[in-house]
C-alpha cells in the first residue's frame, strides 16, 4: 500500500535524525539577538560567510544599543562581503532601534510581534524561535528545504509561505523545527542542487525524484 504524506514525512525524519544526530543552525550565536542579526545577514548568502562576519561585527556592536547609535556606514562595511548590505545594514540598525523602543532591548517570543520589526520575515522569525527560544510556530523554508520538499514529493508548491503550510499539515508539530535542520543539513551534504548523490542517500528508496534529477 502507497505510504501517506506525513508517513513519508515521518519516515524522512527518522532516518536524517539518525544521519545528522547533530542538526542545528549553523549559523554562530551568542544570545537570541545575535542570532536574529546573524539571520538577517544570511539572506542571499552562506552561513559560513555570516559566521565569518559576524565575531568582528558583535564585538564591536555586542548589543541593541550599539547598532542603534551605529553610524550606518560603519554596518555597512563590516558586512559587506555578505551582499546587499545597504538593505541589511538599515535592517538590521531599525531592528535594533524597534527592540529598544518597543521591547526593552529584547527579542520577543512571539511571531506576530517579530515580523513587525525592520528586516524581520515569517522566514526570519521562524529561525529565532525555533533555534533561540525552542517554540515551534512554522517551518523555516530556506532554499534547501524549498529543494528538497519538492523533490521528496512533500510539496508542490513553489512559494516559501505555501510550501511552509504544506509541511505543517504533515510534519509533527514536535519535529517542525528539528525537520528544517535537518532537511538543510541533508541539503548541503547529499541532496545538492547540481548533483545529488543519490546513490549513497538514505532517502533513496522513499524519494519520488530519486535518479531523476
Amino acid at each position: 500500500m502507497k505510504e501517506t504524506l506525513p508517513e513519508r514525512a515521518r519516515e524522512v525524519v527518522k532516518r536524517l535524525r539518525g544521519e545528522f544526530p547533530q542538526a542545528r543552525t549553523a549559523l554562530a550565536h551568542g544570545d537570541p539577538f545575535q542570532l536574529l542579526v546573524a539571520t538577517i545577514l544570511s539572506a542571499q548568502c552562506t552561513d559560513k560567510q555570516v559566521n565569518m562576519v559576524t565575531p568582528s561585527l558583535f564585538r564591536k556592536y555586542p548589543r541593541p544599543e550599539s547598532f542603534a547609535r551605529a553610524g550606518i556606514g560603519g554596518i555597512e562595511k563590516m558586512i559587506r562581503s555578505t551582499g546587499f548590505f545597504h538593505a541589511k545594514a538599515k535592517s538590521i540598525k531599525g531592528c535594533s532601534a524597534a527592540l529598544l523602543r518597543d521591547y526593552g532591548g529584547k527579542v520577543p517570543r512571539d511571531i506576530n510581534e517579530l515580523v513587525k520589526l525592520p528586516g524581520v520575515g515569517r522566514k526570519t522569525a521562524n529561525v529565532v524561535l525555533g533555534s533561540a527560544y525552542g517554540i515551534a510556530v512554522g517551518v523555516v523554508v530556506d532554499t534547501h528545504v524549498k529543494r528538497l520538499a519538492g523533490r521528496l514529493g512533500l510539496t508542490r508548491q513553489a512559494s516559501p509561505e505555501k510550501i511552509e503550510q504544506d509541511l505543517v499539515k504533515i510534519v509533527p508539530q514536535g519535529d517542525w523545527i528539528l525537520f528544517s535542520h535537518l532537511l538543510i543539513w541533508h541539503g548541503r551534504k547529499t541532496c545538492s542542487a547540481r548533483q545529488p548523490a543519490c546513490p549513497s542517500c538514505v532517502l533513496a528508496d522513499i524519494c519520488p525524484s530519486c535518479g531523476k534529477v
